[in-house]
């Protein structure tokens, strides 16, 4: 139970500063999609590019965080040499990129249809490869048990690119109308979209700086052959990065390609992606429960009960997923609000992507059985079957069902993953789930979900709001008289 409370503590902390960054940065997606109408296909843009700096940025850690991890943990390793040894390997293949791809610029920008404006594919080259070197300093902070000055450093971020945003897309165009002339010096309507990138990649620059104790405080060793043995256990990682970092952005990727029409295609890739934002309390609950999750399973696998404790908080992470399911679902009416109105057409896909981002999270926490038997490869095959149905069902839908197909297809990858690290998990290294008891809170979710959709859109969003309130206390109710993880407590 000590161990438990731990775990909820550090997801706490790790929990609210990415729910308070998340909701931060949803700032960005009303004033994008306010300025960047729907039509101009602008935020379609930002969605594009922004998949793939996230498969580089899989591509550049190859699997070396949940590496650390794992050797940190080691008997007879030092903790500071994997540590470093991890950063100067990062690090090298991090340079190597930018310089890669700053001398081929051009055609790399006119391969990915940005001929016009390879500036955008340079900034973003820069802004993946910091990240990708930020990425172990902050595995170092969550292996050294510093939620606090993680949390800090997610939040400065954020809190610096939104204020540069709202700079240079509300404040500098108001003003550029009035003073040409005077603001002219520091704005330019001409770059558009262009400054996002570059915004992106100032605040990541400077949040290097504050990483000085993490790079200068430690002694720093290259072992070789501590090398060779991490590689070897994360090259499957890497593959399984791949394979899942794809189920999660190559439709993004694909769709002004697939669609058929490239400019109509940008257009509806952009309302995809500013819809799919507002499903994004998903990820963040599940990103916040690696954060704590990942270093705590590692430290738990010599535990004899480790079973029983994996059982138990894979069982809070579903019932807590579904609960916010219901709220976003409930709450619509409000958070629908977050982008402009010519995006809402795509509304219809958020439940779908929540339910994917549920499995992926069930998906995340079936996946230590092959990491802490050294197994890596299976969580490789695994994602590669996910992956692979997720693509087979976007070539073969976007043509005709548009972003729907994206939708759906996140969430025939995912579960596709998830049951075959289920099934595969239970014979390997078998532990026994509460199943009966977490159906029950999918078929409740099932049911209240179908009650939400099936009110009448000619009923005032006040009216809906209240009977769906009424729905989610209900299941909170429930949570409180079958699981209440305070009620043993004086």
């Amino acid at each position: 139970m000590a161990n438990l409370k731990s775990l909820a503590k550090d997801t706490a902390i790790y929990g609210l500063s990415s729910i308070i960054g998340r909701f931060l940065n949803y700032l960005l997606v009303p004033l994008y999609t306010a300025k960047l109408a729907a039509e101009s296909g602008g935020y379609g843009v930002i969605t594009n590019i922004y998949a793939y700096v996230a498969l580089i940025l899989v591509l550049l850690t190859f699997g070396m965080e949940t590496t650390f991890f794992r050797f940190a943990n080691k008997e007879g390793e030092e903790p500071d040499t994997v540590y470093t040894t991890t950063l100067m390997m990062v690090g090298t293949l991090s340079l190597a990129f930018v310089v890669a791809v700053l001398s081929f610029l051009g055609p790399i920008a006119s391969a990915m249809g940005y001929a016009a404006h390879p500036e955008y594919i340079g900034m973003m080259a820069c802004v993946v490869a910091i990240d990708a070197c930020q990425a172990i300093p902050f595995s170092y902070l969550r292996y050294k048990k510093r939620p606090i000055k993680f949390a800090a450093l997610k939040l400065l971020f954020i809190v610096m690119n939104i204020l540069l945003n709202l700079l240079y897309f509300a404040v500098f165009p108001s003003l550029y109308a009035e003073y040409p002339e005077t603001i002219g010096a520091v704005y330019n309507p001409e770059i558009g979209v262009g400054y996002a990138f570059s915004i992106n990649l100032v605040c990541t620059a400077s949040i290097t700086l504050f990483f000085i104790p993490e790079l200068f405080g430690v002694r720093w060793k290259f072992d070789k052959k501590l090398m060779r043995r991490m590689l070897s256990y994360s090259w499957p990682i890497l593959i399984l990065g791949l394979a899942g970092i794809l189920n999660q952005t190559v439709d993004k990727m694909i769709f002004p390609k697939v669609y058929g029409d490239t400019h109509e295609g940008t257009v509806q890739l952009g309302i995809y992606g500013a819809c799919v934002k507002i499903a994004m309390i998903m990820a963040m609950i599940t990103q916040a429960f690696r954060y704590a999750y990942e270093p705590f399973v590692f430290g738990q696998s010599r535990d004899k009960n480790k079973g029983e404790t994996y059982a138990v908080a894979m069982k809070y992470f579903i019932i807590f997923t579904l609960l916010a399911f219901l709220c976003v679902v409930g709450y619509m009416d409000i958070l629908k609000h977050i982008i402009d109105r010519s995006y809402w057409e795509g509304l219809r896909v958020v439940p779908v992507v929540m339910a994917a981002e549920i499995m992926m999270g069930i998906y995340f926490n079936l996946s230590f059985w092959y990491k802490l038997i050294d197994k890596t490869i299976w969580g490789a095959w695994f994602s590669i079957a996910g992956c692979a149905v997720l693509i087979t069902v976007n070539v073969l839908f976007i043509p005709k069902y548009g972003y729907m197909a994206c939708a759906w297809g996140g969430f025939a990858g995912y579960a596709t993953s998830m049951l075959l690290s289920y099934f595969v998990g239970q014979k390997k290294n078998p532990i026994n789930y509460p199943l009966k008891s977490i159906g029950v809170y999918v078929l409740i979710t099932i049911l209240f979900f179908a009650v939400m959709e099936l009110l009448p859109d000619s009923w005032t969003p006040a009216v809906r709001i209240a009977i769906n309130t009424v729905l989610i206390l209900l299941f909170v109710a429930h949570i409180m008289y079958h699981d209440n993880p305070l009620r043993h407590r004086k």
